[in-house]
């Protein structure tokens, strides 16, 4: 299959282990850990929205892949933050050898605990938790957001009607574009796309 060898391929260019799903500890507030298709991060990096400059945080980071990935693409430095400590370790294991270690932190952390750094300003979420979590998380964006107000973009991937609806609710946050991808898969999935919302500093 293309999708595997692009993959494998992905991953041996990284020099890290990020394939298979695994949801030993999911539950109905954690989901199951499940890597973005490298596919659908090229997609991202090729659309210039996340650059040299930018510090992103990946909620629920798992083994690393999109923090290596985009880091290594983009020349970004990324922030992963991974709950499950055996998933963690795999992600520490991966930072040992990974080409773009150097711009890379995994932090073992809860993520609605997390204190959002005031430099991050930029958020990838891969359904890593339900709705419930997502808001203690999105104010803890906001808490960082007040504290140093700046432009910060939060990418959806595959995001859920649930996650949508919720993100319209919120004020601060403006709908601005998305990157679709249902193309990349059969099926024509109208979930595949990563929705992007804004949080906008105006002077």
């Amino acid at each position: 299959m293309k999708e595997d060898k692009n993959e494998s391929r992905w991953d041996k260019l990284l020099n890290i282990r990020t394939m298979g799903r695994d949801d030993t500890h999911a539950d109905q507030y954690r989901y199951p850990y499940e890597p973005t298709p490298y596919s659908v991060l090229e997609r991202l990096a090729n659309a210039g929205y996340i650059r040299k400059g930018n510090i992103l945080l990946d909620y629920g980071c798992g083994k690393g892949r999109v923090d290596f990935f985009l880091s290594y693409q983009t020349r970004c430095k990324s922030i992963g933050i991974e709950y499950d400590e055996r998933i963690y370790e795999k992600a520490a294991e991966n930072k040992k050898y990974a080409v773009s270690s150097g711009r890379v932190e995994i932090e073992l952390a809860n993520a609605e605990e997390f204190a959002v750094p005031e430099t991050a300003d930029c958020m990838y979420f891969f359904n890593p938790f339900s709705v419930e979590i997502l808001r203690k998380v999105m104010a803890r964006i906001l808490e960082s957001y007040y504290a140093e107000p700046r432009r910060i973009q939060l990418f959806f991937y595959y995001p859920s009607d649930e996650y949508i609806s919720y993100l319209m609710t919120v004020e601060e946050l403006m709908f601005t574009d998305e990157i679709v991808c249902m193309d990349l898969f059969p099926g024509e999935d109208p979930r595949e796309k990563i929705a992007i919302f804004e949080l906008d500093y105006m002077e």
